[in-house]
């Protein structure tokens, strides 16, 4: 089925769409400069051109679901509520399929990524890039609520999905994060495509930035998007690369039938060894020619 000329439209630009705009767009709260944590974050996934963030809110990541309201006022990315997290990573597995580039994710704490996993494996599979944000913590153990937040805190939560993700980390400062996002964007995106998982202390995104970060160009750390590949077939690829192949080629030779059992007896003779009788080195000789007149005329 051949998507809508709207739809393509879309896919093709870096703008969240503007009738869903018109509805879900809060008042910004006027602030010029990223107070917290968490702006800078949200600073970090506008400057990628990133058009929407699908997730499944939780309290872990509240500061920086925040930031995306109240900061941005959600816009560049806009934010798609889903009802599951695996919901939300097949949303940018499949708007990666379309664009060849990751649409970011977010992710409740542990709870939250164990339920994504089956997607983020999938992306894997199929070599796709998606950057999934997760949160937990308060690292700092004295400065949990009691309970909700250690049952909500891992020590080292990446490692529910390093053997199939490219690429993980867990910041622990404000300009750590913005590179580790610029980091991980870069890598999900680098041929082979794959998904990357950031993972952000609640702490940090709570915190107040004490001074200006320094401005980076974003460009200069981006690497080039292949786009993506036409749907055909792969016996049709093939012929296509055997043709490019041959045109290419300045003394293209095709082999008749016996000219692969010809090669091979060529290629068994000279792994023998070098040290043999007169004769026998004339037979070793004779043989791969003989063969091949004899492919030539047709007869193997």
């Amino acid at each position: 089925m051949t998507p809508p000329p709207a739809a393509t439209a879309r896919a093709n630009s870096t703008d969240a769409d503007p009738a869903v705009a018109k509805i879900e767009r809060p008042t910004p709260a006027g602030a010029n400069a990223p107070g917290f944590g968490s702006d800078v974050i949200a600073d970090a996934l506008r400057s990628l051109d990133i058009p929407y963030i699908a997730l499944t809110p939780g309290a872990s990541y509240r500061g920086l679901h925040d930031s995306i309201v109240n900061y941005l006022g959600n816009a560049k990315p806009q934010m798609l509520l889903c009802l599951h997290e695996e919901a939300a990573v097949a949303i940018a597995h499949g708007y990666a399929k379309v664009t060849g580039k990751a649409m970011v994710t977010a992710v409740h704490s542990n709870v939250g990524l164990m339920h994504a996993t089956m997607a983020m494996f999938n992306a894997w599979c199929d070599r796709m890039p998606v950057v999934v944000l997760g949160a937990t913590g308060p690292v700092d153990a004295v400065k949990r609520r009691p309970w909700i937040d250690w049952i909500h805190t891992a020590r080292d939560q990446g490692a529910l999905v390093r053997e199939y993700t490219k690429w993980d980390d867990q910041p622990s400062s404000p300009g750590a994060a913005r590179e580790a996002i610029l980091r991980g964007t870069w890598i999900a995106n680098t041929v082979p495509q794959g998904p990357v998982y950031i993972n952000f202390d609640a702490e940090l995104q709570e915190a107040k930035v004490s001074e200006p970060l320094p401005a980076i160009d974003i460009a200069r750390y981006m690497p080039q998007v292949r786009p993506p590949r036409p749907a055909t077939s792969c016996a049709k690829r093939r012929r296509c690369s055997g043709r490019q192949a041959g045109a290419a080629a300045r003394r293209p030779r095709v082999a008749r039938s016996g000219g692969l059992e010809c090669a091979r007896r060529a290629r068994r003779s000279a792994q023998r060894p070098r040290r043999h009788r007169p004769q026998d080195r004339r037979e070793l000789s004779d043989r791969p020619s003989a063969l091949c007149r004899r492919a030539a005329r047709g007869h193997a």
